[in-house]
């Protein structure tokens, strides 16, 4: 059975990642020679290579012992990246005004994180499933909420309100995330280039959709 394992990678193996978002687009070009351009994907996807942040015997020690625990590709896990974080910049703390997340109807009481990218109607909205404990805020109608006020699934990323925001208010929210990822293979090829030393030839990382 296949599950998804509320660990974090260790930030240590982080740095020296290499990887970012990915799109699939499917271009057709028409004998006019214009294209027409469509894609079934509604979000990216993120890929990532950490082996090039492993330098010592210990770091790989550990990888491996990760690798099993997840069973190879079998179970997702917690990734951090660095570049793309947080409700804002990465070098911002989060604010409970960052990101627009929905807006009252006097019944409503549940939001899902997201984070916008870009601005107006061509903005992407990517949904936050993997909220870093304890780092939520929340405000309504621009009045930020006490912690008491709401509940926060750190596995899903959806917030629950106490009380339900009245008609057009904006419900906002600041925090930090994890990407939710797994092993992109089964195998782990690693080069003992000396003693006390080892290199990954590559780990791919390859982001869930939850």
């Amino acid at each position: 059975m296949t599950a998804f394992h509320e660990v974090l990678f260790r930030l240590k193996l982080t740095f020296g990642a290499t990887g970012g978002p990915e799109r699939r687009t499917e271009i057709v070009t028409l004998g006019s020679g214009r294209e027409e351009r469509n894609t079934p994907w509604a979000h990216a996807r993120r890929r990532y290579d950490v082996g090039g942040a492993v330098s010592v015997l210990d770091d790989l020690h550990e990888l491996i012992a990760f690798f099993e625990a997840r069973r190879g590709r079998l179970h997702g896990f917690r990734f951090r990246d660095f570049a793309d974080w947080r409700s804002g910049a990465p070098s911002a703390a989060p604010a409970a005004s960052d990101q627009a997340i929905g807006a009252g109807n006097g019944a409503q009481t549940a939001f899902q994180l997201i984070k916008a990218y870009g601005e107006g109607a061509d903005a992407y909205q990517r949904p936050i499933r993997k909220p870093v404990s304890g780092s939520v805020l929340m405000a309504v109608n621009g009045v930020a909420l006490s912690p008491s006020g709401y509940a926060v699934d750190h596995a899903t990323g959806l917030v629950t309100l106490v009380s339900a925001p009245a008609a057009g208010h904006a419900v906002t929210a600041g925090y930090a995330f994890d990407t939710p990822v797994r092993f992109d293979s089964d195998r782990l090829e690693a080069s003992l280039d000396a003693f006390g030393a080892g290199r990954l030839i590559q780990i791919a990382l390859i982001e869930l959709t939850l």
